[in-house]
């Protein structure tokens, strides 16, 4: 795709989102969200419009990547012409099955399954039970609930390029999420990165690390290599946590907000 193509992409995207936008006013090398006033919500639904329009993923970590319109343009080149090079070694790890386990954690039956489309409603609950401390360190911005379109992004999931697995508990007509755990593949389609998330009252409990390693096993029989995420500086629990599931932590080149956690499979 073309460089030209791409602008004349997210700018349409915007409009899209915020229709009074000029777009002729739109400078290259200032942030968009203070020229435009986007608020989280909006910024949001920005990104998972680019994903549509370009069919691709867009890692969480990577938001600020796509700060000013000169940068988004740029990374997303990148990122096209890496997800349309390397199709034959998505398809591969695709090939082997996700696991639907039982877990007993303090006295109750957690079942970790693969995320399905229909999970929607249950994703939209566990995101509003969480704290507006947990939704902001899952998320790197201020939301109290999700946009449709983020939604089904997180549930109607591909499980190859984008595999999300989700731990519920309760009875079976009344199941809830009480976690999810998903990783994307890079664009090298050989490391991924992952996500996690664990309902306020399941903190502590030990869930994350069974989400975790979880996750990583599906990363290794689909034969994935290495996997990394991006964990705020300030968030010293989750530094902790992943440094205990062996990641190492590297500076960010991109952001001094934001720490990288990088490790072997």
């Amino acid at each position: 795709m073309k460089t030209e193509d791409i602008r004349d992409g997210v700018l349409a995207t915007i409009a899209s989102i915020a229709p009074e936008t000029d777009r002729q006013a739109i400078r290259g090398d200032q942030p968009l969200r203070a020229q435009i006033d986007l608020d989280s919500i909006d910024w949001i639904n920005v990104i998972t419009g680019l994903c549509d329009r370009l069919s691709i993923d867009i890692p969480e970590s990577d938001y600020e990547r796509l700060a000013t319109l000169d940068s988004a343009v740029e990374y997303l080149a990148v990122r096209c012409a890496d997800d349309r090079a390397r199709p034959a070694r998505i398809e591969a790890t695709a090939s082997a099955p996700l696991p639907c386990l039982q877990h007993m954690i303090n006295g109750t039956t957690v079942i970790v399954r693969p995320m399905r489309a229909d999970d929607a409603g249950m994703e939209t609950d566990f995101v509003q039970r969480l704290s507006r401390e947990s939704r902001y360190k899952r998320f790197m911005v201020t939301v109290r609930e999700l946009p449709a379109q983020k939604l089904k992004y997180l549930t109607d999931v591909d499980q190859a390029r984008h595999v999300a697995l989700v731990a519920t508990t309760g009875s079976d007509g009344q199941q809830r999420i009480v976690g999810v755990v998903r990783y994307f593949l890079d664009s090298t389609g050989a490391g991924c990165e992952f996500a996690v998330a664990v309902d306020d009252a399941w903190q502590g409990s030990g869930l994350a690390g069974i989400l975790m390693h979880d996750l990583m096993d599906v990363a290794r029989t689909r034969g994935l290599t290495s996997m990394e995420g991006s964990v705020l500086a300030t968030n010293h629990r989750m530094l902790k946590f992943t440094r205990q599931l062996g990641f190492r932590q590297e500076r960010d080149p991109d952001s001094r907000d934001t720490v990288r956690v990088v490790r072997s499979l």
